[in-house]
């Protein structure tokens, strides 16, 4: 049987990992510098994660969301104390298109209302509602189509009250830095004005962080910068280094009902397990204040790129901006220098955004390879 041809790939094949390395079938290192979408967090095969999931499975790997899980409130317990958000309930999935997905059929419950205003370039997953939040046609069957979403421009206040007015949104989703879509961000001020718009209209803010949480950016969530209180936070990628999980963080004025949500895997012990161990290298290692002391490490080397446009971002949620596509950039630093980073929808940008252990030797290896390319170029 053949895979379903739906990726294009690299004629690179993993077969193991350390930290902020990847060691192809020849025993070929290369620096990870894009941590599988954002995913790894905590570096490949930390000690203490590995520990942690080796000891589980050991135990008890998986049973049904019918019986207690004490891991599921652990988790809980430490994702408030380590985020911040006191006056949240934790419902756990499989990944950020579900985690999306259950934030808004959570906010259509909540409100009687069913259309949903997202924004161009947002990118939120490639389940059912969560795909038609999605700012990208192609990848929106008939099917999904069918969904009531109004997209608007990043920024556009004006536009979003005319739409909020009519009372018919039962949500607004909105990435505070738009991940696929090119690292976009608007200002503390739209975003403040959005909650209250949402307010107004009774419509729920839901915060997409499932790229941008769990420290990518220097705070633990993206949002925590501008000062706003989303009714709903959704959660994935670095939640697990890996492992499959994600999640919703609900406010305390949404009531739960037995059935109103549902999974079989979300919130297993082995993917609660990793999760954290995860929250606990974050503590235990400082890596909020790494990952700030390292982006300004990262910016501070940019400035000697003279093609450079832009730098967009915070954090190591990080893109490089020229005047000209990346793709064989891109192509070249990981054939040439052994070096995986990534794209956007910005067809001239490279992501940046590495395991949060990255370090300065790290960062000076890449940017001595992107001057060599440049330079050559």
């Amino acid at each position: 049987m053949s895979l379903f041809n739906v990726y294009p790939l690299f004629d690179v094949t993993p077969v193991k990992a350390k930290d902020v390395y990847v060691y192809d079938d020849n025993n070929i290192e290369y620096l990870d510098l894009y941590g599988g979408h954002a995913v790894i967090s905590i570096g490949h095969a930390h000690p203490q994660y590995v520990k942690a999931i080796t000891n589980q499975v050991k135990q008890l790997g998986f049973y049904s969301n019918s019986i207690q899980n004490p891991i599921q409130l652990a988790l809980a317990n430490k994702l408030k104390q380590l985020s911040g958000c006191h006056d949240y309930n934790l419902f756990l999935c499989n990944s950020g298109a579900e985690a999306n997905e259950n934030a808004l059929k959570l906010a259509s419950f909540h409100t009687g209302k069913s259309r949903v205003l997202a924004f161009k370039n947002g990118f939120h997953g490639r389940t059912s509602a969560a795909v038609a939040a999605t700012d990208n046609p192609n990848i929106i069957a008939p099917l999904n189509a069918q969904q009531n979403v109004d997209f608007v421009d990043l920024g556009d206040l004006e536009t979003t009250e005319k739409i909020l007015k009519k009372k018919e949104v039962c949500a607004v989703i909105i990435e505070c830095i738009q991940g696929v879509g090119g690292l976009d961000e608007s200002t503390t001020h739209f975003y403040q004005q959005l909650q209250l718009l949402c307010n107004t209209y009774n419509a729920l803010l839901i915060v997409d962080e499932v790229q941008s949480g769990f420290g990518r950016t220097g705070d633990f969530f993206a949002y925590q910068k501008h000062n706003i209180t989303p009714d709903i936070i959704s959660i994935a990628k670095g939640m697990g280094n890996g492992f499959p999980i994600g999640g919703i963080l609900i406010a305390n004025h949404i009531q739960a009902k037995f059935g109103l949500l549902g999974t079989t895997f979300g919130g297993n012990h082995l993917a609660c397990a990793a999760s954290l161990a995860v929250l606990t290298v974050i503590e235990n290692e400082q890596l909020l204040e790494h990952v700030r002391q390292m982006s300004n490490y990262f910016i501070e080397q940019a400035q000697s790129i003279s093609q450079l446009k832009t730098v967009k971002g915070r954090g190591l949620m990080l893109g490089l901006e020229f005047d000209f596509p990346i793709q064989s950039l891109r192509q070249h630093l990981i054939y040439k220098h052994q070096i995986f980073t990534g794209s956007s929808k910005n067809p001239n940008l490279l992501r940046i955004l590495p395991p949060l252990t990255v370090k300065k030797v790290h960062i000076d290896t890449f940017f001595n390879a992107l001057k060599h390319e440049l330079n050559d170029a």
